[in-house]
């Protein structure tokens, strides 16, 4: 079964970077731990304060699931962080594993 790939990029502010890296902290934890999904936060090269958010699913049910398996807690983290990016910045990318 093919695997699956969200990125999801943007810009933040950079005043707001601790606020972001503590809040990045947290969500990787409620991701990974509490949600169990295989989930990780990358910076940019040569580009701070720019950030990839992935998400790497199993199946393509599995990537469907995503946005409707939100708890609450999970939407209240994708609140925060929408504080916190420059505006018009995020970019979604879908990628799908070639077999």
């Amino acid at each position: 079964m093919p695997k699956v790939l969200l990125q999801i990029s943007y810009d933040i502010d950079p005043e707001k970077r601790e606020q972001y890296l503590a809040l990045v902290k947290e969500m990787k934890n409620h991701f990974r731990v509490a949600r169990k999904k295989d989930y990780a936060v990358y910076e940019q090269k040569g580009k701070k304060n720019s950030f990839v958010e992935q998400f790497t699913s199993n199946s393509i049910q599995e990537f469907d699931a995503l946005e409707d398996d939100l708890d609450e807690k999970s939407e209240e983290l994708v609140n925060q962080l929408e504080i916190l990016k420059k505006d018009g910045t995020s970019k979604y990318t879908t990628l799908s594993e070639i077999e």
